[in-house]
């Protein structure tokens, strides 16, 4: 497995890998400390609650989602973000298409292909 991305992330370039019912996602950039991942969502579509040992940190680039993060609920829309500490439950429905800008500290080597 690769330790690092390249420099450059041009968007227009880099595949789209399917990450569920309605969910697309393009890695951006990574090492072994930090990745951050474009995140496509058709509205309605869902993000299943899940954990992992990873701190990620998100920004709404557009879009409207209702996220779950803990058991509390927020609408959150263009220009907002959120936090989700190591293995805590969280996962969100898209209300409005949109995307998500997600930053894992460590990389999610799970999103890598080996």
């Amino acid at each position: 497995m690769k330790t690092c991305s390249e420099r450059y992330q041009i968007g227009a370039e880099l595949p789209w890998e399917p990450a569920g019912e309605g969910v697309r996602r393009q890695i951006m950039g990574y090492d072994g400390q930090l990745m951050i991942v474009k995140v496509h969502f058709e509205k309605g579509a869902v993000g299943s609650l899940h954990e992992h040992y990873h701190s990620q940190a998100t920004y709404v680039a557009s879009g409207k989602f209702e996220l779950n993060i803990g058991g509390e609920k927020k609408v959150l829309v263009q220009g907002d973000g959120y936090y989700v500490a190591p293995d805590e439950l969280h996962g969100c429905v898209c209300l409005e298409e949109g995307v998500l800008i997600d930053v894992f500290s460590p990389h999610r080597a799970d999103f890598l292909k080996k």
